[in-house]
């Protein structure tokens, strides 16, 4: 982000119900079953990992198409002759479940009236190769998934108002007000609006700090009429969400003019989802990470085991960054680490505090490498990402999240904070 002392600087969000992001967890629901099936069969553990999956999902009007390359047990794959063969029937029941949880039953769009058709196979036996675990003097260790760089980034911005979140306060709100209507949508309280939702923050930056919201617009799928026959305006939809949307921002954040809170600008939102657009698993990165306010090295999150760096390895970036900044040794850093494919060991590492750092950062680079190696087999170890954890991750952001008693969100955690700090000392 740009040194200027005084900004403004937008991000944006989708909902759980935005297309791309229906894709998003039916592909990760989907990751989930493998390892909650590994996990019965007493075949997971923080030695090796037995699935492995890249699970592509398209959704458009009442048609789901899953495809995609993976490993897996039985009954997810079954043998025929020589060829694994995915059991399709299991993989729709998954993918209705996912469209029924988010909320859709819409003449153009439902979990029991879509098409689903599944088109997973077994995994190239010539990328297995390169990935499962090999002998090592430190143990076994698998290669990296892909090659390609990824990026981790933290920053105190947000600390003032959310505590423990170390995130650009433009992303994290652009989330939180998502979150907050589909929480209240599930419960009932705006029961006119429907799935499919997008928010825009822009945040006025002065001296460097965030102060306050310049704009914000949020456009929302909502019923064609009222429950009293009256066709919605966006007015009425404003009216109606208006509440909402301010709880979700620091006090005083909320635009003081009326204009500068847009709601639905086009008019109505009544076709929406994917009746509305079509989606796509991984197009969506941006909204994913940290809102454009720091890099993306470009691969996807969702449908893919924790083999694949592209995941694991952000994971990774984004726990040692909000680790240096945690332990007060920097306000802003900036990871990204970079792989080949079938090595496990990364090509570089590099660490940026943007001129915030009290510490040197090719120290920081030797002692980051030293306690938290950044091999694909110590990722899934040490953040334990061999568990059922990923669908959550799919909606309202991978990071800037709390971290949750079962695993989830076990990047978010601070625990080697202290431990940083003492090495560099």
């Amino acid at each position: 982000m740009a040194a200027r002392p005084t900004y403004l600087f937008t991000s944006e969000s989708v909902s759980e119900g935005h297309p791309d992001k229906v894709s998003d967890q039916i592909s990760d629901a989907i990751l989930d079953a493998f390892l909650e099936n590994d996990i019965k069969l007493g075949i997971a553990d923080d030695s090796l990992v037995n699935t492995r999956l890249g699970c592509e999902t398209l959704t458009t009007t009442n048609k789901i198409v899953i495809a995609g390359e993976g490993r897996g047990q039985a009954p997810f794959f079954k043998k025929y002759g020589s060829q694994a063969v995915i059991n399709r029937e299991l993989i729709t029941e998954i993918a209705r479940g996912v469209v029924k949880d988010i909320g859709y039953d819409q003449d153009g769009f439902s979990y029991h009236g879509a098409d689903v058709e599944v088109l997973l196979h077994g995994q190239s036996p010539d990328i297995a190769m390169g990935v499962d675990a090999k002998k090592a003097k430190d143990g076994e260790q698998e290669g990296a998934g892909d090659q390609g760089m990824m990026f981790g980034f933290a920053c105190t911005e947000s600390e003032v108002y959310e505590k423990g979140s170390f995130m650009p306060a433009p992303i994290y709100f652009a989330h939180k007000i998502l979150k907050v209507l589909a929480e209240q949508r599930h419960a009932g309280k705006l029961i006119d609006l429907q799935p499919d939702a997008k928010s825009q923050v822009t945040v006025q930056y002065v001296n460097g700090k965030p102060t306050g919201c310049t704009k914000v617009v949020v456009s929302t799928q909502h019923n064609a009429e009222t429950r009293n026959k009256q066709k919605y305006s966006p007015d009425m939809v404003k009216e109606m969400i208006a509440d909402a949307v301010t709880s979700a921002l620091p006090a005083g954040w909320m635009p003081k003019n009326s204009a500068d809170f847009l709601v639905n600008p086009t008019g109505n939102f009544v076709v929406g989802g994917p009746d509305g657009d079509c989606g796509l698993t991984g197009r969506k990165i941006i909204v994913d990470t940290y809102g454009g306010y720091a890099p993306h090295g470009g691969g996807a999150f969702s449908g893919k085991d924790p083999t694949k760096v592209d995941r694991s390895a952000a994971y990774a970036a984004r726990y040692l960054a909000k680790n240096v900044v945690a332990a007060g040794l920097a306000e802003r850093c900036t990871i990204q680490v970079a792989y080949a494919i079938g090595v496990a060991d990364p090509m570089s590492l590099l660490v940026d505090t943007h001129g915030t750092g009290q510490v040197d950062e090719a120290k920081l680079e030797k002692v980051l490498a030293e306690i938290f190696p950044l091999r694909p087999t110590n990722i899934r170890r040490k953040l334990s990402l061999n568990k059922p954890i990923y669908r959550r991750t799919a909606a309202y952001g991978h990071f800037g999240r709390a971290p949750e008693a079962d695993g989830g969100f076990s990047w978010e955690k601070t625990d080697i904070a202290d431990t940083i700090k003492k090495a560099v000392a």
